[in-house]
């Protein structure tokens, strides 16, 4: 048995995990104790990391249009065809699409491929979805893509100002760092902006559930507010800055006194006053930001407004204090720093960068190839899709990503991907809603194989160690991307045998010609200090901080602590920000507004956290949350199935009545595919409209419709993993695939009756009908097959309501042999006297809300009494806000404690 030292794969907190490796299985997987951005804290999925390998499912042999092939046959036939189509149609004519997801030693042979020796500015990644605009903010203010703040700064705040972030669901690590710090001390103030009340309110001292897309008028009022009230640092504005002037100019003229603010913002104005005076009065004060002000059609406008109250009250350099942009995958930062942006090139360096193509044509010694290093940035994520349906792009390779689900507007790009001539796809997953558009297949290796860096949000670098071999002919991204460029002739400059020596260019590019000598202003990005590290001292690497220099051996935890910033004159630049309201109208035809986001216990489209069949227990099928005032005009009850329509294409799922959403609004989860839905893809819903600074879509101000989707019949259908051949059922109007231990659960309904249940049955499913009980009148039905002793399916026409506790029926599909007591439970589904535990709480501990309930009602009422009974709360404690909402609901209902419960669910 061996333990392995890795970084988790999720978001960007960039947690440490401690895996345990017996027999060439990783069976168990711990936070890694030392680690400094979560000091042995996990969320529910990184604690189920170890749940989620295996073989099954894992793409595992290349294949060229269909047919498996060999390495050799494939990566000669991806060069070949590349280089066919860039003779017809010029360097241009071919893209690259990446991916958080990758490493960065991946990210970077990447780039210099497509920008440095194919000769194409077109290569982007999805980190444009979430953080560009982040990116073009601290850019235009600091001169540098330069994230100032660390994870300390959020415990020594005096005040935490999240914007657009659910921390508690999306960054739950850094939630509970926070939610420590404010228990150690009661003087710390969290103050929640946010159009929905979300888990994070949880902790909250102010809420400002402010109107969608009014973020610049708020900030800009801010701004305006510290002025008014002489709450400016007029010295460091003036030691240390540019642009007040016009900056304050444009915040009063937009903004106004705090009543218009209000009413821009529509918030109670005390409470917006209240939140002005806490901001101005505190100086230690970290903004945390995140998707729900980037992606917006504005929302590099929305950052600087936040960066111009930062910096107009010194409120930065200092401990506990920033303007703080929190990634929301594992490498963006990473991406970032080697050129994965389209208008990048590498080491922060950009097009526009003062001598940078010659610096980075002499350091990969293109300077005299055919093709040169372009000249002027590439397309931009929607651009580039655009681009491909113009025709103007003829081959893209996709690494890591699936854009069929995450680009808005997700017909169109299909259709784009139809009329490409060459798709290439690196994937580790056999099934994507991607994949079917791919002429060339390559399987890339996994989390639990791949062997690199990632940069969290802090800009720490930390090492991910591969700890198992990748499965059948499954390679490397950067072993992919190194041996196609050897067959396109670029051997001497690709001809890497490790990452180390990859990471080691990495590191020597970020800081060649990067002195006062040659470049005014220093660059930041400098990791000069990790050059000539060898393999070993690769390998032994600890997570430290950039810029990490000869001055800085040690790493950097902070940045802009002397007021020197990476601009030509040293100084900060603040923004006139004119705020502007989002692009996607509402109208009659489309009266809603629509946010999107992510929720608890899911990761992007669930190619990974779906393989934990306890991560899809807290939600389990698609929903959208509605206003109950909302959802009454529109006829949809809660539990209710229903449809939302906007102008380029619906959304089907389960209503989820909510008081914690404003009215006027729903809220759609981004995760469900086809692969697991019918028609519950958020981004059929969003325009592809963009930021014109960051090219970020606007995908949080969707327009729609509601409305009931009046469906004939409901069912439930479990069915033995080793049973399905084929969906038929996938006709319906409505479905959704549920993974579950060794079987697959699907909530089917549709618009059609049955006349014959029997005879649907039979077309449907294998095997015999078992057992039986239906009555005509109601429509009811539970039918199930058992062949040689093994239930094979199970089914209930009727309400999900109406469900039994599953882990029951979950447990038969997994015997070898039903015993005859169980046969003869099978339609009720559960044994005489089973008490169902509920939908899942608490997904660590599988802690069902029923017991929760009735561990309440016999007078555990407190967060630690629950805790101490069932365990819930006490791992990773993202369950703790529905926690507290369910004592308060209960509390009521509970008797005083006499003796211990021994009787609960």
């Amino acid at each position: 048995m061996t333990q392995v030292k890795t970084t988790c794969p999720y978001c960007g907190v960039g947690c440490g995990v401690t895996a345990t490796v017996k027999a060439g299985t990783l069976c168990a997987v711990e936070g890694d104790l030392e680690h400094p951005a979560n000091y042995g804290r996990l969320c529910v999925k990184g604690s189920a990391l170890h749940e989620t390998l295996g073989h099954h499912g894992r793409l595992n042999h290349p294949r060229v249009d269909g047919v498996n092939v060999t390495w050799d046959v494939a990566l000669s036939t991806v060069a070949q065809r590349l280089n066919s189509l860039r003779s017809a149609h010029g360097n241009h004519s071919v893209a690259a699409y990446l991916s958080g997801q990758l490493l960065t030693e991946d990210y970077y042979v990447a780039n210099k491929l497509f920008k440095g020796f194919l000769g194409t500015p077109h290569l982007d990644t999805n980190s444009r979805l979430c953080m560009a605009s982040a990116v073009a903010g601290y850019k235009r203010a600091f001169g540098a893509d330069a994230v100032p703040c660390n994870y300390e700064d959020l415990e020594e705040a005096e005040l935490v100002v999240l914007v657009g972030s659910n921390l508690a669901w999306n960054h739950p690590v850094l939630y509970q760092r926070i939610k420590v710090a404010k228990e150690r001390n009661p003087l710390m103030r969290l103050v929640v902006i946010d159009p929905r009340v979300t888990d994070s309110c949880e902790i909250a001292d102010l809420y400002l559930g402010i109107k969608p897309g009014s973020d610049a008028y708020l900030f800009n009022g801010l701004l305006a507010w510290m002025a008014q009230h002489r709450r400016l640092d007029t010295v460091y504005i003036e030691r240390h800055t540019e642009g007040f002037d016009d900056a304050l100019v444009a915040a009063q003229q937009s903004a106004g006194p705090v009543a218009d603010v209000a009413v821009a913002c529509d918030v109670d104005p005390e409470r917006l006053e209240t939140f002005f005076y806490w901001f101005a009065s505190q100086l230690h004060v970290v903004t945390l930001y995140s998707q729900g002000v980037n992606q917006s059609s504005s929302g590099t406008d929305k950052c600087n407004a936040i960066i111009n109250c930062h910096l107009a009250g010194g409120k930065i350099g200092l401990p506990g204090a920033g303007p703080f942009s929190i990634t929301g995958q594992p490498n963006a930062m990473g991406g970032r720093e080697v050129g994965g942006l389209a208008n990048q090139l590498a080491a922060h360096m950009d097009y526009n960068t003062l001598g940078a193509i010659d610096l980075v044509s002499r350091f990969w010694a293109t300077e005299n190839l055919t093709p040169t290093l372009p000249a002027s940035p590439g397309y931009k994520a929607v651009e580039l899709f655009e681009a491909i349906e113009r025709g103007e792009i003829k081959a893209l390779w996709i690494m890591a990503t699936n854009p069929v689900i995450s680009l808005p507007d997700a017909a169109r790009v299909r259709a784009a991907l139809e009329k490409c001539p060459l798709v290439i796809v690196s994937e580790c997953a056999a099934h994507t809603d991607l994949l079917p558009y791919a002429d060339i297949v390559l399987p890339a290796s996994g989390w639990s194989e791949k062997d690199g860096t990632v940069t969290n949000s802090e800009r720490r670098i930390s090492r991910q160690r591969g700890m198992l071999a990748p499965p059948g002919e499954a390679r490397h991204d950067w072993w992919i991307i190194c041996e196609v460029a050897k067959q396109l002739g670029f051997v001497e400059a690709f001809n890497y045998a490790h990452p180390w020596e990859i990471f080691d260019e990495h590191a020597r590019l970020s800081g060649f010609e990067n002195d006062a000598r040659h470049a005014t202003p220093k660059r930041l990005f400098d990791i000069s200090g990790l050059v000539g590290l060898g393999r070993a001292g690769y390998d032994a690497l600890a997570p430290i901080q950039w810029p990490v220099t000869k001055a800085a051996p040690n790493g950097t935890a902070r940045l802009f602590e002397e007021g020197e910033f990476a601009t030509a004159n040293g100084r900060a630049k603040l923004l006139a920000i004119v705020p502007q309201w989002p692009e996607q109208a509402l109208s009659a035809a489309y009266p809603l507004r629509l946010n999107t986001g992510r929720i608890r216990d899911q990761w992007h489209t669930m190619t990974r956290t779906a393989r934990a069949p306890r991560l899809m227990n807290h939600r389990a099928e698609p929903f959208m949350d509605v206003h109950p005032d909302d959802a009454h005009a529109a006829g949809v009850t809660d539990q209710g199935l229903a449809v939302l329509t906007a102008a380029k294409g619906e959304f089907r799922a389960r209503v989820r009545i909510a008081n914690a959403q404003r009215r006027g609004e729903v809220f759609v989860p981004i995760h469900w595919t086809d692969c697991f839905t019918q028609q519950a893809r958020s981004s059929a819903l969003i325009d592809s409209i963009t930021d014109p600074l960051s090219g970020q879509p606007e995908s949080k101000h969707g327009a729609v419709a509601l409305a009931p989707l009046r469906v004939e019949w409901q069912a439930t259908l479990l069915i033995a993993d080793t049973a399905v051949e084929s969906t038929p059922w996938c006709t319906s109007a409505y479905w959704t695939r549920i993974p579950m231990h060794g079987l697959q659960r699907w909530q089917l309904a549709d618009i059609q009756p049955v006349g014959d249940w029997l005879a649907q049955l039979s077309a449907w499913l294998p095997g015999p009908v078992s057992v039986l009980s239906q009555d005509a009148a109601s429509g009811r039905l539970r039918a199930a097959s058992v062949e040689n002793g093994q239930l094979r399916w199970w089914l209930m026409v009727g309400l999900p309501s109406e469900l039994p506790g599953l882990a029951w029926l979950e447990s038969r599909f997994n015997e070898t042999t039903l015993s005859d007591t169980h046969r003869r439970r099978l339609l009720a589904g559960c044994d005489d006297g089973a008490v169902d535990t509920g939908p899942v709480v608490c997904s660590c501990h599988q802690v069902g809300q029923t017991t929760i309930t009735n561990a309440i009602r016999a007078g555990d009422i407190s967060i630690e009494a629950l805790g101490a009974r069932l365990a819930c709360g006490t791992q990773c404690g993202s369950c703790i806000p529905e926690l507290k909402s369910l004592i308060e609901e209960e509390r009521p209902h509970a008797r005083a404690k006499q003796t211990p419960n021994t009787e609960l669910a």
